[in-house]
């Protein structure tokens, strides 16, 4: 059996999450949470979680959600499960460790595969989502990196370049060559053009 964790803030979608999942005969949904505390606290073995990169205003979001089960579980596979797709989200998640990353829009036999490939060790880098991650490693001087992709979304959440430079532990003048650098990629003139850009191509989100 497949042992699987439902990290999700809304319960009428974990719910048909589970029932989904348990028409499957080598799946079982061992444990669920709504936020990354209860994630954190569960007892269970976990072989998959699948983790919602929004978990609401004002909480730690799925992204911490990743980490926190990794911290404890390094043996979990943990699959990205979440409504988002812009390039900040898929990268972050990656970076905390997920090993695949799909849209709730997935097809039911996909998410399945997802699951077993995951659990059998495999990562799910196919499909749009693969594409574009390729195209970063195939050109890499046309994309925004890891660091100028968060430094573009913090920016877009209203920090100034000084409260960017406190939430990085980086110097403003870091800053400032990330954001210009961003500028370019995007051919724009300014921030404000630059989130408009990003926003559009499905870069960051707001």
């Amino acid at each position: 059996m497949i042992r699987i964790l439902l990290l999700d803030d809304h319960p009428v979608l974990r719910h048909g999450v589970r029932s989904l999942l348990e028409t499957q005969s080598d799946f079982e949904v061992v444990a669920e949470a709504g936020s990354v505390e209860e994630a954190a606290a569960t007892t269970q073995v976990i072989d998959v979680a699948l983790v919602d990169i929004d978990l609401g205003d004002d909480v730690p979001d799925g992204i911490e959600g990743i980490r926190a089960i990794l911290r404890t579980r390094a043996d979990t596979r943990v699959l990205v499960f979440t409504a988002y797709d812009s390039d900040a989200d898929i990268v972050r998640a990656l970076d905390a460790g997920a090993v695949g990353y799909l849209v709730k829009d997935s097809r039911p036999a996909d998410l399945f595969s997802a699951i077993r490939t995951a659990a059998d060790g495999g990562r799910l880098l196919e499909g749009p989502i693969g594409a574009r991650l390729l195209e970063r490693i195939d050109r890499p001087e046309d994309v925004l990196t890891a660091r100028e992709l968060e430094v573009l979304r913090l920016a877009a959440s209203g920090l100034s370049n000084r409260d960017l430079a406190r939430e990085l532990h980086v110097s403003e003048a870091t800053v400032k060559t990330h954001l210009h650098h961003a500028f370019i990629k995007l051919s724009a003139d300014n921030r404000q053009a630059a989130i408009a850009v990003a926003v559009k191509r499905g870069i960051i989100r707001l």
